[in-house]
């Protein structure tokens, strides 16, 4: 079943003194609400797709109170949307996936940032850096630093999160500085509950709008106004935004008994730390700890005043900070050193210079760092007795776990594809595929390994023009229809089509931006209700100037691989296109399976189809399994006393795309998968059928049994 936000829509129209509960993530478009934003939008991406999702549904309350939402093309263009808190006195806010998608949108928010603000400007940042990540590892904080936006890193409980968008605001218009809000992938799904305030109407708004425009040349980003704006960033907006951080307290600061000691912790990693610490009875139950913490939830810029009055009188600090350059550690030595103050600063010798502070992690650093710090506590041999279980695991399990590396659904349409790719390959020889960002990623994975270069969303094709004209045969690309709209269609099929480019580019079209929850797209099969119309692939192509194109569906592997096959042969030079056309298999059975329930609770005839293998043929050849990789397909042991060879076996959680046996055909020809069709609620005359089946095959079966020359 797919995901439903009712609960979290009807939760954004809490009132005051009223307790919402749910997820880290989902209480920030409540926060929003509560600030008096008059327009939000945002690109969907892990961790922060959820917050696009709700806002999407509540729609009836957003247009009450007056506020724009637009689920954007892309993090550039809902960046660019900023650019209405320039002139005016407006709040807006904007969501995506970082670093990547705030890659995509520096253009936009380097301008911004020279430009300022007079309204509040928020950007919403998912940070998704660490084990549990899925991009390339990378922070924010180089990005913030670089074009001085003030970034915020709240504790991960509902109340600072709350807390923080609303100060974030607050920042922004003292200081007239867009802020960043990252929000750690453990903050967007802590589970918690807040006291809410009424929802605020904000002051312009779709219902009470701007009577006239606005030019203010000092705002516009040409010589000599960028000259200015770098002088105000440095004497006007800095000071101001310090005073502010001071004047709202936005950092924390606990107390602590050793009072020799402290902790300097951005808040997103506040919560790990409480743990290692009542791990090393340092902490009661309550976050209580007997260390000194000081806690940035504004983590750039750094108020030197109030890091300073912390380390005064203390033998030493450690600095908590994930990730290198270690940006809070050299800031604060520096601080100190200013100062005139001694105090030993601790941070990447007691920490692994790169990667998460899982909660291992922290409990060890801490641990070193009070070996140097006070070594009569002891703390080193408490750590080491609390891990000790892992070295005991190790040990019995005698070998590393294997590696789980993600992959597509069962039954996705673009595993196909792969296949047919495989195939053409073992006929032409190794091929420079290009691949891109979207679920089609996994298809550089076993068993397919197909993709030389991922260089970003949309990017597949564009990739792929340095590499073209030195390769001796075409080059490949891979783009999803997701890609298409949000980067592809220009940087790509457009700059193909300019240069001449002689290539093969290969478009998933699986109906949505599937990756980040299948959200819609303008050529999705199912548009939301206010906007039925969508925008067509191939007009687009057709509209360039593409002549080559062709349209396979995505499970009909040999016609796909043959379609390949002419586009690597064929004389004609160019740019050619082929459209992979099936439907996200995910969606499909959101789709599908509420509604069969349905029939069958009325029941009505609802017939499931599902593919199998005959053990007593199958030769163990195991191509289906080797050529498609699909979680369905497995081995068990060979019925047959005379063959050792496993053979394959589909499971229960087939879903009936018959991709399997379509790809054994194509390679080369397996009798041994059959298609079978489960007909729930039959009609009469199926089961009279299915009767006189059942007798003809015990009877042949029977006769079958029967020894030579004996009577039926």
């Amino acid at each position: 079943m797919e995901r439903s936000f009712a609960r979290e829509v009807g939760s954004l129209a809490l009132g005051a003194g009223e307790v919402f509960h749910g997820e880290g993530i989902l209480a920030v478009p409540k926060a929003l609400l509560q600030s008096g934003v008059s327009y939000i939008g945002g690109y969907q991406g892990a961790p922060v797709s959820h917050l696009i999702d709700v806002l999407g549904d509540a729609r009836g309350l957003l247009d009450q109170l007056g506020i724009y939402f637009e689920n954007s093309a892309s993090e550039a263009g809902a960046a660019a949307m900023l650019g209405a808190s320039i002139h005016y006195p407006v709040r807006g806010a904007v969501t995506w996936k970082s670093t990547v998608g705030t890659n995509v949108a520096s253009d936009a928010l380097s301008n911004l940032a020279s430009a300022g603000v007079t309204g509040g400007a928020l950007i919403i940042l998912g940070e998704d850096y660490g084990d549990g990540s899925s991009i390339i590892q990378e922070r924010t904080h180089a990005f913030a630093m670089k074009s001085q936006i003030w970034l915020m890193d709240p504790r991960p409980n509902l109340s600072s999160i709350v807390n923080a968008v609303e100060q974030a605001f607050e920042l922004s218009e003292a200081s007239q500085t867009p802020v960043m809000m990252q929000l750690r992938i453990r903050a967007c799904h802590v589970h918690g509950s807040f006291v809410c305030k009424d929802n605020v109407a904000p002051r312009v708004s779709t219902r009470q709008v701007i009577a006239d425009g606005k030019f203010d040349y000092s705002r516009i980003n040409l010589p000599p106004s960028i000259y200015e704006h770098e002088r105000q960033k440095v004497q006007v907006r800095w000071p101001a935004a310090l005073a502010h951080i001071r004047r709202a307290g936005l950092n924390e600061t606990f107390p602590g008994k050793r009072a020799k000691l402290g902790l300097i912790v951005p808040g997103g990693l506040y919560n790990g730390l409480i743990r290692a610490l009542q791990q090393l009875g340092l902490a009661d139950v309550f976050g209580a700890s007997e260390l000194p913490i000081h806690v940035l939830n504004v983590v750039y810029p750094l108020v030197p005043d109030e890091l300073q009055a912390f380390c005064a009188g203390k033998d030493a600090v450690l600095v908590i900070e994930e990730g290198q350059p270690n940006y809070l550690e050299e800031a604060l030595t520096a601080m100190l050193r200013r100062a005139g103050l001694a105090t030993r600063v601790h941070g990447k010798d007691v920490f692994p210079m790169a990667g998460e502070y899982s909660g291992e992690v922290m409990l060890r650093g801490v641990a070193a760092y009070l070996e140097r710090a006070q070594p009569e506590a002891g703390a080193g041999a408490a750590a080491q007795d609390l891990t000790r279980h892992k070295q005991a695991a190790v040990q019995a399990l005698g070998e590393p776990v294997p590696n789980r590396p993600p992959g597509f659904c069962v039954g996705c349409p673009e595993r196909p594809v792969f296949s047919a790719i495989k195939m053409v390959q073992q006929k032409l020889g190794p091929l420079h595929i290009s691949a891109d960002i979207g679920c089609h990623t996994f298809g550089t994975l076993a068993p397919f390994n197909i993709g030389s270069t991922v260089l970003g969303y949309g990017l597949g094709l564009a990739s792929s023009s340095g590499i073209a004209p030195l390769m001796g045969r075409r080059v490949v690309s891979v783009m999803g229809d997701g890609g298409f709209w949000h980067n592809g269609f220009t940087s790509g099929v457009v700059n193909a089509m300019y240069n001449n480019q002689d290539s093969v580019l290969v478009i998933l079209k699986n109906g949505y931006t599937s990756a980040t929850g299948t959200q819609a797209i303008p050529s999705s099969p199912s548009q939301p209700a206010a906007k039925p119309l969508t925008l067509d692939i191939e007009t687009a192509l057709r509209g360039v100037g593409v002549k080559w194109l062709r349209k396979v569906p995505s499970y009909q592997v040999a016609d796909m691989k043959r379609t390949l096959n002419e586009a690597m042969t064929t004389e004609e030079g160019g740019l050619k296109v082929i459209i992979a056309d099936g439907e996200c298999q995910l969606e499909r059975q959101r789709r599908i399976k509420p509604r069969n329930a349905q029939r069958l609770k009325q029941g009505l005839r609802v017939v499931r189809t599902r593919f199998g293998i005959d053990e007593d043929v199958c030769t163990g050849d195991h191509s289906c399994i080797r050529l498609s990789g699909c979680p369905s397909l497995s081995v068990k042991p060979n019925p047959s006393p005379l063959r050792s060879d496993p053979v394959a076996t589909v499971n229960q959680g087939c879903v009936g795309c018959g991709l399997c046996g379509e790809v054994a055909h194509a390679a080369q020809l397996c009798p041994s998968f059959f298609k079978a069709e489960i007909v729930q609620n039959p009609r009469p005359w199926e089961r009279r059928l299915a009767r006189w089946r059942e007798r003809l095959i015990h009877a042949m079966a029977g006769r079958a049994r029967l020894p030579r020359g004996a009577a039926a």
